[in-house]
């Protein structure tokens, strides 16, 4: 007998412990077809939509409670606290201030590094971060084709240019010239 119970005790502890925030949520409902987002802005690329009526753990939300922190179908996002309620003494109230959820702190390439980085718009990241986002890349345009001098084509002439762009993408050109 106390056998079975140091088992129990033991395969207990080497149990790995829930994250804290699974423990913390709290549930909530949709209530319309809602983008979660990857932070708490339309400007925010959308990770999935949470159909009308679905259930979503609800972790906190930013200090005008205006975006709730959730999970929905193993992905984590940003829904408007709009679209939410929860039920509050037998009542169900759209999120609000006074529904008690705790306030949490949006911290953009954190939170991005824990939850986004196999979503395709991840390396975008910096680009959405809050008010204070990197300024746009300037490239400068790739360098026009000038034709040969005229008189090193006498007979016809031909050749071809590759460009290769910011991001990896190349064009190539190809001409020939017939006197």
């Amino acid at each position: 007998m106390k056998c079975s119970h140091l088992f129990a005790a033991a395969a207990i502890a080497a149990m790995p412990l829930a994250p804290v925030d699974v423990l913390a949520a709290a549930t909530s409902v949709a209530t319309a077809n809602v983008n979660m987002r990857a932070g708490p802005s339309t400007t925010y690329p959308v990770v999935r939509i949470v159909p009308a009526g679905s259930t979503v753990a609800t972790y906190g939300c930013v200090a005008d409670y205006s975006w709730c922190d959730v999970n929905f179908g193993g992905a984590r996002g940003w829904v408007s606290s709009s679209y939410l309620t929860t039920v509050v003494q037998g009542t169900a109230v759209v999120v609000s201030p006074t529904v008690g959820f705790p306030v949490v702190t949006y911290t953009p390439a954190a939170y991005w590094d824990r939850h986004y980085v196999g979503y395709p718009w991840y390396a975008r990241g910096p680009a959405y971060y809050g008010p204070y986002r990197a300024p746009a890349r300037v490239y400068a345009a790739p360098p026009r084709y000038r034709a040969p001098y005229r008189g090193a084509c006498r007979d016809g002439c031909s050749g071809s240019a590759t460009v290769t762009g910011p991001n990896g993408g190349s064009r190539s050109r190809s001409w020939s010239v017939n006197r």
